[in-house]
């Protein structure tokens, strides 16, 4: 039970289900799974040790990452993901260029809708199936303990039509070079895709900051 209640809450994250402001406490979680408080309290446990949660006297919530924390992540995935993507498009199957062709037609729909959700949770499936295509096993949990931690980026990064209309470039791009099993291409595509995130997080936190503090001058 401790680890279907943990790979269920784990989803729930990536989905962003929950915020910064909600408490998972291991009594209402228990009671939500139909369980004792044991497992739901271990499965908690386990997401805190992989810093997906952080523990409180209250519960557990959601850890808030700081500019320099998010830094950090995008420089660990210009140094970590263009060269595995590479290895993923040189090994890829027929069958995982048809799921990430279906990935990408999800994004493309959620982009026509303006559905950021949608778009967000497609992003997921398709950078799910090359990270699986990732020939190397250590490599492939390197990238995804990364993954996670990063839901907040992804967020901010799509609450701007221009923000999805970059991730939605990002995506169909890296599509042609995984359809063709260009190693090359996909490298550098996916390197100037992790820069353009990038800037567009950090602008979107600058216009925010300069938001924040007109407000508290008026």
């Amino acid at each position: 039970m401790r680890t279907q209640i943990y790979e269920s809450l784990r989803l729930r994250l990536q989905g962003s289900e929950f915020t910064t402001d909600d408490r998972l406490v291991d009594t209402e979680i228990a009671k939500e799974y139909g369980t004792s408080r044991m497992p739901a309290r271990e499965a908690l446990l386990a997401l805190m040790s992989q810093g997906f949660l952080k523990q409180t006297s209250r519960g557990f919530v959601i850890p808030v990452l700081t500019p320099q924390d998010i830094r950090d992540i995008f420089e660990i995935r210009r140094l970590v993901e263009p060269d595995a993507a590479a290895q993923a498009a040189r090994s890829m199957t027929d069958a995982n260029i048809a799921r990430l062709a279906a990935a990408r037609q999800m994004a493309m729909d959620a982009g026509r809708s303006g559905d950021a959700k949608a778009l967000m949770l497609a992003n997921m499936e398709f950078r799910g199936v090359w990270i699986e295509a990732v020939p190397n096993p250590r490599l492939r949990s390197l990238i995804e303990s990364f993954s996670d931690h990063a839901q907040a980026v992804r967020i901010a990064t799509l609450k701007e039509a221009d923000s999805r209309g970059v991730v939605l470039d990002g995506i169909d791009q890296l599509m042609k070079g995984f359809a063709n099993r260009d190693g090359d291409a996909v490298k550098a595509r996916l390197a100037a895709f992790i820069e353009a995130a990038e800037a567009i997080y950090f602008r979107g936190l600058e216009g925010e900051n300069e938001t924040a503090a007109a407000k508290g001058r008026s």
